[in-house]
């Protein structure tokens, strides 16, 4: 059967980080940061981070507001429609403190962008349960903004760039039947710097170029001068490109025969 999540060195972090969050010292801040550029698995560990501690697990979209906010954390734990922001929190803290259960908000960039930062921060103050926010590369830079939150992080988890290790485990997933091998392997992820959904990307690419050629392995031979998917957006074509090339034809030659025929040559 063929996996579908991988063991990655991302997913032990994050793991680690709550279970640093959730065994602190009495008095110790409770809320944490996991942090990293997009496509570096972030999302990936929070789904296994939240079935190892039975964690609640909110992803914040752009167009939320506070109000939807605290009506999305309402309904991941469980509890029944609240009117009112304040009262929401309240009932959220108290359950989360009932239970002790983490919770964990991916995509936690844009609770900045409307204030929702400081709803995060009510409930954790309402609960002192661990709540780890996951977000972009410059989440921990964007929150000095607000000193009330972030002088209560107890740590803060940068995520790792794909190396050749998290690679060889993704290979059994994205090209799934197929033998890469470690040359190949390697340019991708040099191309991919970092990215776990580039190296996933360019996996798919070799198992559908090794199928397409019946053959069960790959290697950089095969790959030949193909580009990998880098993230750098395509070149951008001349106007040259899009003229439709003119055909020239060789005028006939027309030879007389004898007898009075001629040969078209």
């Amino acid at each position: 059967m063929t996996p579908s999540i991988a063991p990655l060195r991302n997913v032990a972090a994050l793991i680690g980080l709550v279970e640093r969050v959730q065994d602190r010292a009495s008095g110790l801040p409770g809320m944490a940061t996991f942090y990293g550029p997009s496509g570096w698995g972030k999302t990936t560990a929070v789904t296994v981070a939240a079935n190892e501690f039975q964690a609640h697990v909110v992803q914040v979209k752009d167009c939320w507001t506070p109000t939807y906010l605290a009506q999305a954390i309402l309904r991941e734990i469980g509890l029944p429609p609240v009117r009112g922001v304040a009262a929401m929190v309240d009932a959220i803290g108290a359950q989360l403190a009932r239970s002790d259960r983490p919770l964990i908000i991916d995509d936690a960039q844009y609770l900045l962008r409307k204030r929702m930062i400081e709803l995060a921060r009510d409930i954790y103050e309402s609960c002192q349960s661990p709540v780890i926010l996951v977000g972009e590369e410059k989440l921990p830079q964007d929150l000095t903004r607000w000193e009330n939150i972030h002088n209560r992080q107890l740590a803060w988890e940068p995520a790792l760039a794909c190396n050749m290790s998290d690679a060889q485990k993704l290979v059994p997933i994205y090209a799934a039947g197929v033998e890469v091998a470690d040359d190949l392997l390697g340019a991708i992820v040099d191309a991919s710097a970092g990215s776990i959904r580039r190296v996933a990307t360019n996996l798919a690419s070799a198992r559908e170029m090794a199928k397409g050629r019946g053959r069960r392995a790959v290697d950089l031979d095969m790959w030949g001068h193909r580009p990998f998917t880098t993230g750098q957006p395509p070149a951008v074509r001349r106007v040259e490109d899009f003229r439709p090339v003119m055909r020239t034809e060789t005028p006939e030659t027309v030879v007389p025969l004898a007898g009075g025929g001629k040969a078209v040559g």
